[in-house]
């Protein structure tokens, strides 16, 4: 059998193919992600899996591509004009790139476009199946233009490891949810284990679309999805650290260096070097520059500023305009304040190689970037990492990933020509003291979280989660568990089965009195009872009028407001009558001046308990007043004796002498059965899954940190283990041949 692989896939493939005089060139790429992830495609079975960048005329050019690149650990995937205006051009450009930066009235809702993205997803992924993938292998898929791609290759191998890097900023859920096909791109990625982004902010925005949209719970950076944990984190991407650093360190560069500065006659250089994009606040600048030689006329025949914008997309309206706008700027500057002997703005349209990059970083006093939002922004690190020798300042938007990390450089706002020109003012300014200190911070972390140092810890902890999701698998009930629990339950002759009500024998709903039991419940708990070895205890925290009004009148044992009322032995009614109510004045005050706040929010009072729901409340907001009552309430419950219970969408607040816990111990003693089943989804039946004996069987619905032996997913899944052994003796009696009458 086969080592485990790694497959990277991304758009673009790390290498450029062109075409001259009739034969095929193949040029790798210098980008940063071909550079961090060039030490795993390259090594043993590991592959690449993109878009080569080139559209090929014939089945014959397809095959020199595809045996070429081979060469390379490097496969193909051939996309056609039309696929890349409508995948590439279209949806991705014209939808997501627009919406994740931000810029709503640029995106364009093209729903064929949107069908052209669905098929260029499934090509890439029946290309990834082409390579004869195994369980053990390790996928790692890049960037928005594949958002669908995890779960297509999560439908057809369940627990192979995958990976997604989203490079791109991640919109408030609000933004995003303008989006029509917004469902179907988060559940795309949801296939993933570990979805990673730039920032902080980035990664609560994905958890809140997935909280606002589709309504997922979440548990600190966790969503529980088709039975797996995935995981939202946030793994700033670094650079090649050591190739900058050797670049600036080397004569070449620095007579280069040297070189650009004597052209410009030493002033004081300002470096900016841009895609052309909207996002990048490139006009923004060009005005705070104006600003600053209006303002500062001193500073006039001083400074430099070079502006390298590299062609990128300028057929598109919107970004011909932009370079438009730019042309125009950019003239008029120079013509207003240039003289004959300095010109304000060198602007250049065009891409550079590195080594003429690296010899502008090393020459310039300071690198400007205003980019008006941005996933991370590689160009300031690849600066800071060239300035080890030389001095230099950093100023940096704001709303650039790479502010998080760079607290030293000299933060914008970018919208504020204002911040922007008496930024660069202290960064001409500076003193070279100031500068040193501020770079050499700068430095040690580019340093340390290089590029490699992110590939290293984003698989780490990939191969972490995977190890979390096995040991959580342990603990699912599936057939072999099914299995073994059932071996329990034929040998007894005595059983009990404590069952929940709310969230395990029905689903939640808004309206708490529309949760009644349905007929096909009421069909499963009887075909259960129906065995005379067999016992049920309907155990919750509902009012005893309402269990009784829906079970009275059944040979179940009920107990209401988690040990409040119980009609066990002899199916009567009785209450814990000596507790005291007093605690429920100053409860209920809180409780009523927080619903009152909360539109949606109402207060359920019971003989011994009070409880707070927000099931109807705004998400978000029933979340945050829940967690200010809590607040409030921790003052109140040690001196009164109570406990304070956080529900599914409730606050509860109860007598400490009563919990679920000591009610179905109470049974069990007197009972005295040799199979004790019991099943819960809340805090209120960890209680019970502590206190029943060792060798209970106890199940949580929904895979969070319990008590609990075994876990099902969520109440569909309950309910359908109930009916399993509802219908066990049934299955039981046909299997030894025997006469089931209806």
């Amino acid at each position: 059998m086969r080592n485990k692989r790694t497959i990277i896939i991304s758009n673009r493939l790390p290498v450029r193919i062109e075409r001259r005089d009739q034969e095929l060139h193949f040029i790798p790429s210098e980008g940063g992600l071909a550079t961090g992830l060039g030490s795993v495609y390259q090594q043993d079975d590991n592959i690449w899996v993109g878009w080569p960048g080139f559209v090929p005329e014939s089945e014959e050019e397809k095959l020199i591509i595809r045996e070429r690149l081979a060469e390379l650990n490097l496969v193909p995937v051939f996309l056609t004009e039309e696929e890349l205006m409508g995948y590439y051009e279209g949806f991705s450009n014209e939808v997501l790139w627009p919406i994740f930066h931000y810029r709503l009235s640029y995106a364009v809702y093209n729903t064929d476009n949107w069908h052209i993205y669905k098929q260029v997803n499934q090509k890439f992924a029946d290309r990834v199946q082409e390579q004869d993938l195994n369980e053990k292998d390790e996928i790692w898929v890049h960037d928005y233009q594949l958002m669908l791609l995890p779960n297509l290759i999560r439908q057809r191998y369940d627990r192979i490891s995958i990976g997604y890097f989203q490079h791109i900023p991640f919109p408030p859920d609000e933004v995003f949810r303008s989006i029509p096909w917004r469902d179907e791109l988060i559940n795309g990625l949801l296939g993933a284990d570990l979805i990673a982004f730039h920032t902080y902010n980035d990664s609560q925005h994905f958890l809140n679309a997935c909280t606002h949209i589709l309504g997922l719970p979440i548990h600190n950076n966790c969503l529980h999805v088709g039975g797996r944990s995935v995981f939202a984190e946030v793994y700033p991407m670094g650079i090649d650290f050591e190739k900058f650093s050797q670049l600036a360190h080397s004569q070449a560069i620095r007579t280069r260096a040297q070189q650009i500065r004597e052209f410009y006659m030493d002033r004081k250089f300002i470096l900016c070097i841009d895609r052309l994009d909207y996002s990048k606040g490139i006009i923004e600048r060009l005005e705070a520059y104006e600003s600053l030689l209006k303002e500062y006329p001193e500073m006039r025949e001083k400074v430099i500023l070079y502006m390298l914008v590299v062609p990128s997309r300028d057929t598109v309206p919107q970004y011909k305009m932009l370079r438009d706008e730019i042309d125009r700027m950019v003239g008029h500057i120079n013509a207003v304040y240039g003289t004959n002997e300095w010109i304000p703005i060198a602007y250049f349209y065009n891409s550079f190689p590195i080594e003429e990059l690296s010899a502008l970083y090393v020459a310039a006093d300071v690198c400007l970037v205003t980019s008006i939002r941005d996933g991370m922004n590689l160009v300031c690190k690849e600066y800071v990492a060239s300035k080890e020798e030389t001095d230099g300042v950093l100023v940096l938007s704001e709303l650039a990933g790479a502010s998080k990390e760079l607290l030293e450089a000299i933060q914008v706002n970018p919208n504020s020509i204002d911040q922007i020109r008496e930024g660069l003012k202290a960064a001409l300014d500076m003193p070279p003291s100031e500068q040193r200190r501020r770079m050499k911070d700068s430095i040690d972390i580019v340093r340390k979280f290089n590029v490699r140092h992110w590939v290293k810890i984003f698989f780490n902890r990939l191969r972490e989660i995977k190890t979390f999701q096995k040991q959580e698998m342990a603990r699912r009930v599936r057939s072999e568990i099914k299995d073994t629990i059932l071996e329990q339950y034929q040998s007894s002759t005595k059983r009990l089965f404590f069952l929940d009500y709310d969230g395990t024998l029905i689903g939640f709903h808004k309206d708490a009195d529309a949760a009644s039991p349905t007929d096909a419940l009421y069909h499963t708990l009887e075909m259960l009872q129906s065995n005379p070895a067999n016992q049920i205890v309907i155990i919750s925290g509902r009012p005893h009028e309402t269990l009784d009004r829906w079970f009275g009148r059944k040979d179940y044992f009920l107990v209401a407001e988690h040990g409040a009322w119980s009609n066990y032995p002899d199916f009567q009614w009785r209450s814990k009558n000596h507790l005291s109510t007093r605690w429920k004045i100053p409860v209920q005050h809180l409780m009523n001046k927080f619903a009152n706040r909360t539109a949606g929010a109402i207060v359920e009072e019971k003989t011994y308990s009070l409880a707070w729901h927000y099931r109807k409340a705004q998400t978000g907001l029933g979340q945050l007043r829940s967690q200010e009552l809590v607040d409030s309430l921790r003052y109140l419950i040690p001196h009164h004796g109570l406990q304070l219970l956080m529900g599914d969408k409730v606050i509860e607040v109860k007598n400490s002498e009563l919990n679920k816990g000591k009610a179905a111990l109470e049974i069990v003693n007197s009972f005295q059965p040799d199979f004790i089943f019991a099943i819960g989804d809340d805090a209120t039946d960890e209680d019970m899954f502590l206190e029943l004996p060792a060798e209970a069987i106890t199940v949580k619905v929904g895979n969070k940190k319990s008590a609990a032996q075994y876990y099902v997913e969520d109440q569909t899944e309950a309910v359908s283990l109930i009916d399993y052994f509802a219908n066990s003796d049934l299955r039981s009696s046909i299997n030894k041949g025997g006469v089931v009458h209806s």
